[in-house]
């Protein structure tokens, strides 16, 4: 079990997978107020940041379900450099379905609500881990402007327009699942560019170091086509936050 080759070449060296700073995961966990002890369920985790920094800056107990092996080992190598292995404990399995054994203070998803079939499916799965009163986190994309065409669409990596909401249709749409919104953090785009262009320093150096592998024909047109493509589309269309929500 583990995600497609090509996401652990572009990505190995993301402590963070989505377009968030490390600036951004410090706002998002001061929004929360969260305090020593709080336990966080994250499906999806990745290499563990912001489970492994919000261990270390507020004193959080935190499990991380994901799917890649080689983002696992990052998150594990992660808590012991930063001194919270007691505080934070990673899965390697599918989060799909992932249902916490004791209930949780905090129950994240971010950038990953595939894993539930949706927004409203994630959401309905993070609800089966909450404590009563907590807090579920989403990261999900949504359109800055909405693109004139389906073609723009798809070079934002979208099927098509309706992939992805406005902002103000998404943060009804949140209601409408019956969860008020209690805090926003938004991407800016110095964070999409730390999260796309890192990856093209990354495939270069793959590349060099792997020149005869199976993938190199893949990383090479990715490489050599993502830099226009991502300046085009994605950088100007596509917004990308993480919200916070309450049950009612």
């Amino acid at each position: 079990m583990d995600i497609p080759r090509i996401f652990t070449i572009t990505e190995s060296a993301h402590r963070i997978h989505n377009p968030f700073t490390p600036e951004k995961l410090a706002t998002l966990g001061a929004a929360l107020r969260l305090e020593p002890g709080t336990r966080i369920l994250d499906l999806g985790s990745g290499s563990g940041e912001m489970l492994c920094t919000w261990a270390r800056d507020y004193g959080v107990i935190g499990t991380g379900i994901d799917m890649s092996r080689l983002f696992t080992e990052q998150a594990r190598q992660r808590a012991e450099e930063l001194g919270v292995n007691d505080k934070v404990t990673f899965i390697h399995d599918d989060a799909a379905g992932y249902v916490a054994a004791e209930k949780v203070h905090v129950a994240a998803c971010v950038g990953a609500t595939w894993i539930g079939g949706g927004v409203s499916g994630t959401i309905a799965l993070l609800r089966r881990s909450l404590h009563t009163g907590g807090i579920i986190l989403i990261g999900e994309p949504y359109w800055r402007q909405l693109p004139p065409t389906e073609e723009v669409a798809r070079g934002c990596l979208a099927s098509g327009i309706s992939d992805f909401l406005m902002l103000p249709e998404l943060l009804a749409s949140f209601g409408h699942l019956g969860c008020d919104v209690v805090e926003m953090v938004l991407a800016d785009q110095d964070g999409w560019d730390r999260y796309e262009a890192a990856k093209w320093l990354t495939m270069r150096r793959w590349l060099d170091a792997s020149p005869e592998n199976a993938l190199a024909e893949e990383v090479r047109a990715r490489l050599t086509s993502e830099p226009e493509r991502y300046s085009t589309y994605t950088r100007e269309y596509l917004g990308w936050g993480v919200f916070a929500l309450m049950p009612r």
